[in-house]
C-alpha cells in the first residue's frame, strides 16, 4: 500500500511544535533507514515514523475526552501513564482518518510500550524512535551501533533503559513493555 505521506506531513504540521515536528521526521528518516537495512517496507516505515506522535502534544483532558468518545477503556497502568495515551489515541486517530494497513496502525500503537510477538514494522519504529538523528541522550550511540547489529540487540537495550527509568522514577511499567523485554531475553538466551 502507497501512503500520500505529503498529507501526514501536512497533518502533523498543523498538530505540534517545532520540535516534536522536527523528531518526527527524523524518526520517519531512520525508520525508512531501518526497514532498508532489515528487508522491511521503506515507504511504510517512512508513513509510520511520520505518523507515530500525532497526538503527542495533545493536551490531557482533550485524550480523556478522545478515549471517551471513542469507547478506549484504558487499563490502570495506562491510565497512570500519560506519556503512553499518544500511542494508544494516535493508532485510533490514523485508523479513522487514514485506514492504512494494520501494520502501521500496530507499529504506531506499540512504538512506546513494545509487546510480545512483534512484527518487523514495530520493532522498526520502536528503534528508529530511540536512535533518530534529534536525539541526543547517555547512551545513544550504543543504540545506535545496536541497531547496526540487530534490531533485537538494540530493543534489548531500549526495553532495559526503559524499565530502568521508569522504576528509578517509581512510575508503572506497562505489562507489554516486561513480557517484550523477557521474549527478547529468553530468544537471546536460547541461541
Amino acid at each position: 500500500m502507497r501512503y500520500n505521506t505529503d498529507e501526514f506531513i501536512k497533518d502533523i504540521r498543523s498538530r505540534l511544535s517545532d520540535a516534536r515536528f522536527y523528531h518526527s521526521m527524523c524518526v520517519a528518516d531512520e525508520a525508512m533507514a531501518l526497514a532498508k537495512r532489515y528487508g522491511g517496507d521503506p515507504h511504510a516505515a517512512y508513513a509510520a515514523g511520520i505518523l507515530h506522535d500525532v497526538l503527542k502534544e495533545q493536551p490531557r483532558d482533550e485524550a480523556l475526552r478522545f478515549f471517551a468518545s471513542h469507547g478506549v477503556k484504558l487499563s490502570p497502568v495506562e491510565l497512570a501513564a500519560p506519556k503512553l495515551w499518544h500511542a494508544i489515541a494516535g493508532a485510533v486517530y490514523i485508523t479513522e482518518t487514514y485506514a492504512p494497513e494494520q501494520a502501521l496502525v500496530d507499529a504506531v500503537r506499540y512504538h512506546t510500550t513494545g509487546r510480545v510477538g512483534m512484527s518487523l514494522p514495530e520493532k522498526i519504529l520502536f528503534v528508529a524512535d530511540f536512535i533518530s538523528a534529534d536525539r541526543d541522550y547517555p547512551g545513544v550511540e550504543d543504540m545506535r551501533t545496536r541497531a547496526k547489529i540487530s534490531l533485537a540487540y538494540a530493543m534489548e537495550e531500549g526495553l532495559r533503559f526503559t524499565v530502568y527509568e521508569l522504576s528509578e522514577r517509581g512510575a508503572v511499567i506497562h505489562p507489554d513493555t516486561v513480557a517484550c523485554y523477557n521474549e527478547i531475553v529468553l530468544s537471546q538466551e536460547r541461541k
